[in-house]
């Protein structure tokens, strides 16, 4: 299975009693699905995986694939301890996801061989492809990286870090050293920021987090990477994502209330996110307003 174009990441709506809204996630997603994304990631960082519940979990993924409609490949998270990323992995089955984000492993600090040995693990128990996403405690070596990328049923890697020399460095040991399909993708918030620093690496595919509530904006940056417009591409850094990027930074849990936030201003009340995270204060919401309309305004 090989991806292509930009990848779409819903948000998890939630009532105003805080439960999951089934029926404003399913016109969420096809929403997005019919702007023409290259995949559907459900329930992962943007989708709050971490504040549901297995339940929940499996039935939002199962929303997803109804709304998708076979358009386009579901990805489901999971992650955690062992036993709980595979519970979450046979959850995703049920529900029909084409394949599996796995996520870092809960807190602790993973030797090498350790998240080796994690991947092989929740690999063994399915069939379904899987990428894998390096962030925080989960980092590999050049070497693990090729370990991981020859399990049969691993299909990718997903960068959270940013640490370009590592990245180059995972990148050509593995297409030198696997002898199958593989792919690489920007997973850092508001990939587009890094984007084109990352296909001077040969990573091509990126998530985009903007997709969720504009994907006119993400497409428009998308085609203009893809044509070569630099001075087109360099408009859209400077005058959206860079300020959408400062905002974001300004409160820790910004890079997904943020996206919440602006799906509900553009009309779908997907409600607020769910403790750990904070909703965005009015003056942020009131910024977020202003960098969404310049953003509108480069598609013309």
């Amino acid at each position: 299975m090989q991806l292509d174009g930009v990848l779409f990441f819903p948000v998890t709506p939630f009532d105003s009693e805080g439960n999951v809204a089934y029926d404003v996630l399913a016109e969420h997603v096809k929403h997005g699905v019919s702007a023409g994304p290259g995949a559907v990631f459900a329930a992962c960082g943007t989708g709050e995986f971490h504040a549901l519940e297995l339940g929940e979990f499996e039935r939002v993924v199962a929303v997803a694939v109804e709304a998708t409609a076979g358009k386009v490949p579901v990805f489901a998270g999971a992650g955690g301890s062992v036993a709980q990323t595979k519970q979450f992995v046979q959850a995703a089955e049920r529900a029909g996801a084409n394949g599996i984000l796995l996520l870092p492993p809960y807190l602790v600090t993973n030797p090498a061989a350790g998240l080796v040995r994690y991947v092989a693990e929740v690999a063994a128990i399915t069939e379904l492809p899987i990428i894998v996403y390096q962030r925080n405690n989960a980092r590999f070596t050049p070497d693990t990286a090729v370990e991981v990328a020859r399990i049969p049923n691993v299909v990718g890697l997903k960068d959270g870090l940013g640490d370009l020399d590592q990245m180059q460095r995972v990148v050509l040991s593995v297409r030198a050293n696997v002898d199958k399909p593989f792919q690489f993708f920007n997973g850092l918030p508001t990939a587009e920021m890094t984007q084109l620093a990352y296909r001077a690496i040969g990573v091509e595919l990126y998530s985009s987090a903007v997709f969720c509530f504009a994907p006119e904006i993400s497409l428009g940056f998308y085609n203009a990477v893809q044509s070569g417009d630099t001075k087109l591409v360099n408009r859209y850094l400077y005058e959206f994502y860079k300020p959408l990027v400062e905002l974001r930074d300004q409160v820790p849990g910004y890079a997904v209330a943020l996206v919440k936030a602006a799906v509900r201003a553009n009309g779908l009340d997907v409600g607020g996110v769910r403790p750990p995270l904070v909703d965005p204060a009015d003056e942020h919401l009131a910024a977020l307003d202003e960098i969404i309309a310049a953003g509108k305004a480069l598609l013309s």
